[in-house]
């Protein structure tokens, strides 16, 4: 159980997590984001800890600010990481439990939040489709389209399409599990809807419908 786990924040991303969604920042920490990225890629329990920490910022949260940073955080690491985070994000149980549960009307979530929100499942959607193992988020969405969802157009720059990772058999010796190569940008692969971060970035912290 997730409470069982501790803080999400108390981790080495969670806590880079935490300060780059913070809703005092005046933008967002490109420099802090591609850090989160160098630390989920490079160390074994990176993808799950970061997943609890933007989850944790995600669910249940009234300050939208904190939301949209949270999603720019999620959506540049699945542009820089690799399937050991997909595997985590794509997931029906995520993709209906942290994404779609935010932008539910019981919440009141800006359109910003609510476009945005849309916006990653349909890229993912399009971008992961023919991954067997990542496919949770394609059936949310055709869920989604058949309930008579509208969705933005669709935008796939910079996102990786990620495959399984192979098992070999090295001569002599024990399964080896080899995990696709990481395409790492050498500045931030910054997400579409600049114009709608800045204005939901402007903000107090606490987003009103009307904005």
């Amino acid at each position: 159980m997730e409470f069982l786990l501790g803080n999400p924040f108390s981790s080495p991303v969670g806590q880079r997590i935490e300060r780059a969604t913070n809703s005092s920042l005046p933008s967002e920490d490109w420099e802090l984001n591609m850090e989160i990225c160098d630390i989920v890629n490079s160390s074994e329990e990176g993808p799950r800890d970061a997943v609890r920490a933007i989850k944790k910022r995600i669910v249940a949260n009234k300050n939208f600010k904190e939301i949209v940073l949270a999603l720019t955080v999620l959506e540049t690491c699945v542009k820089n990481c690799g399937y050991r985070f997909h595997i985590l994000v794509t997931t029906r149980d995520f993709i209906e439990g942290v994404l779609v549960r935010s932008i539910i009307p019981r919440n009141n979530p800006p359109q910003v939040v609510h476009d945005r929100v849309l916006a990653i499942i349909q890229a993912w959607a399009d971008a992961f489709r023919s991954s067997p193992d990542l496919t949770g988020v394609v059936s949310v969405y055709e869920d989604l389209r058949r309930k008579g969802l509208e969705f933005p157009v669709a935008q796939l720059d910079g996102y990786l399409l990620a495959q399984a990772p192979k098992k070999t058999i090295p001569e002599n010796g024990p399964t080896v599990t080899a995990f696709p190569a990481v395409r790492l940008s050498s500045k931030p692969l910054i997400p579409a809807h600049t114009s709608e971060l800045k204005l939901a970035l402007e903000g107090t912290g606490v987003f009103t419908p009307s904005q």
